[in-house]
């Protein structure tokens, strides 16, 4: 039954209804009643019209509403199944072009495939050509020394009747049978032989020789070519720049207060002179030289410039500083190859880049020598490897030299056993001074390797490395008494700071230490002008309230 139905039948039951109750009213009316039964029935009647009106009304405006709904269900589906039908048009027409691409280009392959076939075609026919014109003349080549055979045979037939006849007249005049004969000539041809082996021998030798010294040369220039390198001269000051000519005060401070500070802190000299917006921080040592640069840096970055806080950032980029030469290390080694050395490795191969040899990076130097010995190493056929590798560490034990008794090849020499290096590795960098007998070729590549390194133009300058012994003996000569904390050389050697415990040195021990070391200078160095020893003695007393 559809929606109309259903309202006629709820009409119908409601008229009914409406019927029933007005007829049991009827029963109980008066006799009055009965017109008012004709009014009511003609009321119920208007009504059931009505309400049919309105079901009629109500039903048609549903049945219009169903029809609009339908009509725009239609023409949405109608438009859906169009722009499919667009859609699956345009994908159409896209396969198709792409497929008409792709086959042009096919086309175009196969007719560059024919034309290169039909070149290759005719480079065959004119090589066949070719190849019969030489088969003819061979052919005619072969007649030529048919004949010559033939002529030459003719030639020594001749040749051995004569031998024979002279032979023959030989024996008659020499009174000796073709025996004796042979033997003789036998003797004379193998001591001619014996003549020419030992002049060829001597030759061969000669040319081994040479041809060897040749080879060595090659060998070595080679090397050298494959791993050069520019040069970088170690300087001994450093510039750090500054925002402004205005900081300058800061940084030197009340009456010198913070410059002194930093001074005391890092071991370097700070010059502050005309120079616009910069200041120059000197030292031998580049690793203080580097972090009195940067604590300057993070303190002008910071703003807050005070003798407390300076100690504070100083001790801070130190321990950045560690951090910094194990990032050095590690990737000195990964660039080399070897990712497998020890951590505590790292910190020491990096301490190499801020240690200089004659004016020569040492870092710098240990990757060259590796490199060369390597390829020496690969030329004459032995461990490339093992030479790299013991080249990289050949110079190991100058990260601590300055601070362990004994040759920068014994402290390798320990360092290497303490963290588990292989013997071979051991023996050949151990070598490259002469200190220990060569056993191995390993050994002697990274002898030769290190000296190349060494001897190349501009690689080493002796002056630099004569100052900074000289720096490194005064500080050596502060540093053997008893008490002393830190010394400083400064002022380019002229003159040398020695910080004292304040708990174990009283003043008049300061100043016996400041006279005897003077003393020992004048006697142990040989230096221009003179040398001024100043001994700083200070007691701290901290506690934290809380």
């Amino acid at each position: 039954m559809n929606l109309i139905s259903w309202i006629f039948l709820l009409l119908f039951f409601a008229a009914a209804g409406v019927g029933l109750l007005m007829a049991l009213r009827a029963q109980k009316a008066t006799a009055d009643a009965s017109q008012a039964k004709a009014n009511a029935e003609a009321d119920i009647k208007a009504e059931r019209e009505r309400l049919l009106a309105e079901a009629n009304r109500e039903a048609q405006r549903l049945r219009e509403r169903g029809q609009q709904e339908a009509e725009a269900l239609r023409k949405e589906s109608e438009l859906k199944a169009k722009e499919l039908a667009l859609q699956a048009r345009q994908e159409a027409e896209k396969l198709l072009t792409e497929r008409q691409n792709n086959l042009e280009k096919h086309e175009q392959r196969i007719q560059a495939k024919e034309q290169g076939l039909q070149s290759k075609e005719e480079g065959l026919d004119k090589k066949l050509q070719q190849v019969d014109l030489k088969a003819k003349d061979l052919d005619a080549l072969n007649e030529k020394r048919k004949a010559e055979l033939e002529k030459l045979e003719a030639k020594q037939a001749e040749a051995k009747q004569l031998v024979e006849e002279q032979a023959r007249r030989l024996e008659e005049i020499a009174g000796l049978t073709r025996d004796d004969a042979k033997k003789e000539l036998i003797s004379q041809l193998e001591y001619s032989a014996k003549m020419d082996a030992a002049k060829m021998v001597r030759r061969i030798e000669d040319e081994a020789v040479e041809d060897a010294a040749k080879k060595a040369r090659w060998t070595i220039g080679a090397a050298i070519q494959r791993v050069a390198s520019d040069v970088v001269t170690e300087q001994a000051v450093s510039s750090v720049q500054l925002p402004s000519d205005d900081l300058k005060g800061r940084i030197i401070g009340r009456e010198g207060r913070n410059i002194r500070a930093l001074e005391k802190a890092t071991g370097c000299d700070l010059i502050v002179d005309d120079t616009p917006e910069s200041i120059v921080v000197s030292s031998f040592d580049p690793i203080r030289r580097e972090v009195a640069r940067q604590a300057i840096l993070k303190l002008l970055a910071d703003g807050r410039i005070h003798p407390a806080r300076i100690e504070e950032v100083v001790e801070k980029v130190k321990v950045d500083m560690d951090q910094h030469l194990k990032e050095i290390g590690e990737a000195a080694c990964i660039e080399l190859g070897f990712p497998d050395v020890h951590p505590k490795l790292h910190k020491l191969v990096g301490r190499l880049n801020y240690r200089t040899s004659y004016g020569q990076n040492v870092l710098e130097h240990t990757k060259e020598v590796a490199r060369i010995a390597e390829y020496m190493a690969g030329e004459m056929g032995a461990n490339a490897k093992l030479a790299r590798r013991a080249g990289l560490f050949h110079d190991i034990g100058k990260a601590i030299d300055r601070e362990v008794e004994g040759t920068h090849i014994e402290i390798g020499m320990q360092l290497m056993q303490r963290y588990g290096e292989k013997e071979e590795v051991i023996h050949a960098m151990s070598c490259h001074h002469g200190d220990f007998e060569p056993r191995t070729v390993e050994a002697m590549l990274i002898t030769a390797a290190d000296a190349l390194s060494a001897a190349r133009p501009g690689a080493r300058r002796e002056m630099l490395e004569t100052y900074v012994k000289r720096l490194e003996q005064l500080e050596g000569i502060a540093n053997s008494y008893k008490g002393v904390q830190k010394s400083f050389a400064m002022q380019a050697g002229r003159e040398i700071r020695i910080l004292v415990d304040a708990g174990s040195v009283n003043d008049d021990q300061a100043y016996w230490i400041a006279k005897d070391v003077s003393r020992r200078i004048e006697s142990e160095m040989q230096y221009p002008g003179q040398i001024k020893v100043t001994v700083m003695r200070e007691l701290r007393a901290v506690e934290i309230a809380r």
